[in-house]
């Protein structure tokens, strides 16, 4: 289902790294994310929701521009 704050979001399984694009057009980078929970992001109906709940304010991140 597409996400309504979620545009896209790619995960690197050698860094461990999260990227995400949201609808506003900003992007961050999360850190040391487990490859377990990104899957469990790709199953979930609610990716907002999901972020909002597992990873946001759970991981170090950077503000790509």
């Amino acid at each position: 289902m597409p996400s309504t704050v979620i545009r896209r979001f790619d995960y690197d399984a050698a860094d461990h790294r999260l990227d995400v694009e949201f609808v506003s057009g900003r992007r961050y980078s999360y850190r040391d994310v487990p490859e377990k929970l990104v899957a469990d992001m790709q199953k979930a109906t609610s990716k907002g929701g999901f972020f909002n709940r597992r990873i946001r304010d759970h991981f170090s991140f950077t503000r790509l521009d």
